[in-house]
């Protein structure tokens, strides 16, 4: 009996001249869990599609009173939604139609909608990870996303399969060929998801070394995190003369870039750029996106950069929070957290007014700038170099001629102030952090 044929297990995503409709479904709440309206989340769907270089004919709010095991949205929906497509279709021949769902859907789901609208359907985790898939260029950024994906794709077998449900007969206790099929695919999957996570560790372990020689050349290191397409990348490339990738989209920086930054006083620093934050991010692509954080958590200062120019700012920097206090990551937990406001060259000279105003009242540092323009950096550095600054202590030493790894270690762990070669030996004022003051008081050098 000959075998049938394979399945198509991985998508291979939207290609130019691809056309697309995007749905919002709003529950009953009237609002996501994050608190934005229907409007707002509408609106960064139809960005994300974009994103991926979907045309966007048709987007579209539609209420969902009580969300349908079988299609999510009541047959009144699927069908005005039909009619949509069908239109679609009927005008762009011979450019595919894509339905962009904003929810999570359940493989049943995704297959009914499917065989309702005769055109590929994927919700909004499918839709991130076409993104992620794109856009990742380091060795782990692959291996996380080819994980996340493969975890996805493997509850969605089923949807694949669909052509052997009818050879699912038997005495009730077996299940048909197309069920064994199935099992077969699942079992290569999981074995690919073993491989890929032994490939991560030994990632992971490179890069705790690469960390540890840092240490060795203990430069402060400064993470600018926020919302995607908050400026990020535009801002560090302002600040280092680098040349990352900038583009008005979101997710244009996946893969976490460190440069070198030389402060005013001419202390230097490593600068990281770091992945764009979202709200609802896919459960299959958290542990992907916090492993590609993970340099924010050994950052001297994280900078949170915001759009200041988006109408839903509030939300966003909630979301950014939570996932920093996730990471353990709070602005009362003693590390030093710079809020950097992007975008002013976007805003009203009312608005600018009002946005220097607040930062004056605010405790924590608020520093409003425009990278595109670079108004404001300067004052950014100088908060950047106070922040560094806070809770050092000025030394003052003397070292004897033959203590001349003393001063190697003072020169790389603190920063020194002034130095007098005389001869009695070498006078220094330096200035170090708590924990190295005191490993040098106890000659722990």
């Amino acid at each position: 009996m000959s075998r049938p044929p394979q399945p198509e297990i991985e998508d291979k995503g939207s290609g130019p001249g691809d056309v697309g409709i995007v749905v919002h479904p709003r529950l009953s709440s009237g609002a996501s869990a994050t608190g934005r309206g229907a409007a707002a989340r509408l609106d960064e769907a139809a960005g994300l599609s974009r994103a991926i270089g979907l045309n966007i004919l048709h987007a579209d709010v539609v209420p969902v009173p009580r969300p349908r095991p079988a299609t999510l949205f009541g047959a009144g929906s699927v069908d005005r939604l039909g009619a949509v497509i069908a239109e679609a279709n009927g005008t762009n021949e011979g450019h595919p139609l894509v339905a962009v769902i904003d929810s999570a859907l359940t493989p049943v789901q995704q297959r009914n909608l499917e065989k309702a609208w005769h055109c590929k359907v994927i919700d909004r985790t499918g839709l991130i990870l076409e993104i992620f898939g794109d856009r990742a260029r380091t060795a782990e950024g692959r291996l996380q996303v080819e994980l996340a994906a493969l975890s996805y794709q493997r509850s969605r077998l089923v949807r694949s399969w669909t052509h052997l449900e009818r050879q699912r007969g038997g005495f009730g206790f077996m299940g048909g060929p197309g069920e064994a099929q199935i099992e077969t695919d699942r079992r290569l999957i999981d074995e690919r998801m073993t491989r890929l996570k032994r490939q991560l560790a030994g990632v992971k372990r490179t890069r705790a070394l690469h960390r540890q020689a840092r240490r060795r050349v203990p430069y402060p290191v400064i993470a600018l995190v926020g919302y995607t397409n908050a400026g990020k990348s535009t801002l560090f490339n302002r600040l280092t003369g680098a040349s990352v990738l900038v583009r008005d989209q979101v997710f244009a920086t996946l893969d976490p870039t460190m440069r070198r930054l030389d402060l005013p006083a001419g202390r230097r620093v490593i600068l990281s750029d770091t992945v764009g934050f979202i709200s609802d991010l896919p459960h299959e692509l958290v542990e992907a996106f916090h492993a590609t954080l993970e340099e924010v958590t050994e950052a001297d200062v994280v900078v949170h950069v915001r759009d200041g120019a988006h109408p839903d700012w509030e939300a966003q920097k909630a979301d950014v929070l939570t996932v920093l206090a996730e990471m353990g990551i709070e602005a009362d937990g003693g590390r030093q957290i710079v809020e950097v406001v992007n975008k002013t060259d976007r805003l009203t000279v009312e608005a600018r007014d009002a946005l220097a105003n607040q930062a004056a009242r605010e405790n924590a540092p608020v520093v409003p700038v425009s990278a595109r323009t670079g108004d404001g950096c300067g004052r950014l550095l100088a908060v950047l170099e106070h922040a560094l600054g806070a809770g050092w202590q000025e030394v003052a030493v003397v070292l004897g001629p033959e203590e001349g790894a003393k001063v190697a270690w003072l020169y790389g762990h603190g920063e020194v102030v002034s130095r007098t070669d005389q001869d009695d030996g070498v006078h220094m004022v330096v200035r170090l952090d708590a924990a190295n003051a005191a490993r040098f008081s106890r000659g722990a050098t």
